[in-house]
């Protein structure tokens, strides 16, 4: 056991003796065992010797040692094992002074599906499990929509469903706009819309250089023909497909396919700027603020960053980097294996890549510069809160919550989140109510319902409150009676010193006229002018736009709903091929079972299924 008195280097050369010059991980841990580091090594006698000298480290890293009170190691086979299993105990142990990457979304891509005669064009996102040719990452879903509207304009693919693409009868909208070519009436053979299909393949791959010109070369030759309505429609896609390449931003010659990666660090804040190139276009970028660990250098936060945001994506064969690595061999060997291919890093000093580097950078400066901003804000609403309510301190972590039924219908609990930083969006929660509450449009029994589910989970999850999970303040859409049920919760599960804020809508229901209510003191009211009411007013109104979101989508999932959904072994394909061929769920359940048999995707089996699903008899 470690004795008080003793100092981390102290602590850490006792650790040397048992050490070799394997590469591996370790853990930095403080007396109350929370880890404070996590860190990788080629050789983790060397690394961890660098810790046990008093002088030669950054003020960050003399805090770090100062905390530590004991120390824990795990050997690897190769480096590159050791720094993805660094990486996996960041993410999960979240220490103080490791760099962190906070976003972790996933990014939309481009499917032309591959299972139908008459391929698709459309958005996808997440595990790539359909049968196609995909291309991306676009940065957002804004990207994404921009480029296929255009793709549409030019290439003519269609975007409607299988099923809706099976049941028509004449043309729709998109073929009068001229942007579908109609094969679901047969406007187009199934080769022209195979070449159709090639075209925007070669398009998004970046082999589209002859393009224009063959499309000049086709509506020659059909005006020569005096087949002027082809020519007039070659003419619109060869006028679609410039403006497509003139829409791009920036479209680098020299450079096809690169994910740029800069990053800009002022005042213990950092920005990750992320560019990605595809098909000598940009294709959107995208921001990102990492934590720091309490003051990590730019090489550190881009090395750190790389590893964890590619950890569930595929990267460029080519990354562009503003700063150079200090394990840049390791990261690009991980990212490989990773892939199944070879990843380059690389930080440009000239020429054009130098240039996409350069206005990633500035990107990445003025977007830390607005958020600075923003937050300078923010923290100064967080003030007027803490004094206008007499808390004890400020705020870092705002829940709060709201529900929505119509009569009892469809009801739904939602929480926001709210920091010095603005809306948490990665931590909005929903709750479906499951107790009788909902059924009841009880408002009462459902607030209690949530908060319990909710403060029993984090009982569970984190007795200690030793994570950032737990809220400083809780606002409630309501009056006392809220408040006290709130209350009530919080102090069966022995949570005793939250603060809890009711916020009713006050005379007339109007904004500006709200009333406060905490527990155990009179209601007040804020001046209208007042900018710690109008920052209430936006927490409170993104509670109930999310609630409200919630509660739509769970109703239109309702109104969706057939019988079809309960019939063991119909999945959304299934229950796609079956609505398709009969019309509707009420001529499923009457037809005859060789006729359920001649359904595309439906087995003999899986039809006596679905038969007697609905014959019980």
């Amino acid at each position: 056991m470690t004795r008080p008195d003793r100092s981390g280097y102290d602590v850490i050369q006792d650790y040397l003796r048992l050490l070799d010059s394997s590469p591996g991980v370790y853990r930095m841990l403080n007396a109350a065992s929370e880890v404070l580091y996590v860190g990788k090594a080629r050789n983790l006698k060397a690394r961890v010797s660098n810790y046990a000298r008093p002088t030669g480290n950054s003020g960050r890293i003399q805090r770090m040692i100062s905390e530590t009170a004991s120390m824990m190691f795990l050997s690897t086979r190769t480096e590159v094992e050791a720094l993805l299993l660094e990486q996996n105990l960041i993410k999960q142990l979240k220490p103080r002074y490791n760099v962190l990457m906070r976003d972790d979304k996933s990014f939309p891509y481009i499917l032309i599906g591959k299972g139908h005669d008459f391929p698709q064009l459309k958005k996808h996102r997440g595990a790539r499990k359909e049968k196609g040719s995909y291309f991306g990452p676009f940065a957002s879903a804004g990207a994404v929509n921009r480029t296929l509207n255009q793709l549409q304009k030019v290439f003519l693919l269609r975007n409607c469903t299988d099923s809706i693409f099976a049941s028509r009868t004449r043309p729709c909208l998109q073929y009068q706009i001229k942007r579908c070519a109609a094969p679901c009436v047969g406007k187009v053979s199934s080769a022209e819309y195979d070449a159709l299909v090639g075209d925007a393949e070669r398009f998004l791959s970046g082999k589209s250089s002859n393009l224009q010109a063959e499309l000049a070369g086709q509506m020659q030759q059909a005006s020569d023909e005096m087949e002027f309505e082809r020519a007039a429609a070659l003419r619109d896609r060869i006028q679609a497909l410039t403006a497509v390449q003139t829409a791009q931003g920036i479209n680098p010659r020299s450079v096809p396919e690169a994910d740029v990666v800069a990053v800009h660090l002022e005042h213990g804040q950092a920005c990750v700027q992320v560019f990605f190139i595809r098909a000598n276009q940009s294709w959107g970028n995208q921001d990102f603020y990492p934590r720091t660990g309490s003051g990590a250098e730019e090489a550190e936060i881009l090395e750190a960053f790389l590893t964890q945001f590619y950890d569930n994506k595929d990267p460029a064969r080519l990354i562009l980097l503003s700063h150079e690595l200090e394990n840049a061999d390791l990261v690009s060997a991980a990212l490989s294996e990773r892939a199944g291919h070879r990843i380059e890093l690389a930080v440009p000093q000239r020429g054009e890549k130098a240039a996409l580097v350069e206005n990633a950078a500035r990107n990445a400066r003025e977007s830390l510069a607005r958020r600075m901003s923003e937050s300078a804000t923010q923290r100064r609403l967080l003030e007027g809160m803490t004094e206008a309510f007499g808390l004890e301190a400020m705020p870092e972590r705002i829940e709060i919550y709201d529900n929505a039924h119509i009569q009892g219908a469809h009801p739904v609990g939602g929480m926001v989140v709210a920091g010095p930083e603005g809306f948490m969006k990665s931590q909005y929660r929903k709750f479906n109510i499951k107790g009788e509450a909902g059924a009841a449009g009880d408002d009462f029994g459902m607030m209690r319902e949530v908060m319990t589910r909710r403060f029993e989970r984090l009982m569970k999850e984190d007795p200690e409150r030793q994570t950032e999970t737990w809220p400083d303040l809780l606002l409630i859409d309501g009056g006392a009676g809220q408040v006290s049920a709130v209350m009530e919760i919080l102090g069966d599960l022995g949570v005793q010193d939250l603060a809890v804020i009711g916020v009713a809508k006050g005379i007339d229901r109007d904004h500006g006229k709200e009333e406060f209510y905490r527990p155990g003191q009179r209601p007040f009211a804020l001046q209208r002018n007042d900018p710690v009411l109008y920052f209430i007013q936006r927490l409170r109104d993104e509670a109930h736009r999310w609630a409200n979101g919630a509660h739509r989508a769970k109703r239109a999932k309702t109104v969706g709903a057939t019988p079809l959904d309960e019939v063991p072994g119909v999945g959304a394909a299934r229950k796609r091929a079956l609505l398709a061929h009969f019309g509707s769920a009420k001529a499923v359940s009457r037809a005859a079972l060789p006729d359920l048999m001649v359904v595309e995707g439906i087995s003999a089996a899986m039809a006596e299924t679905v038969y007697n699903f609905f014959h019980h008899d």
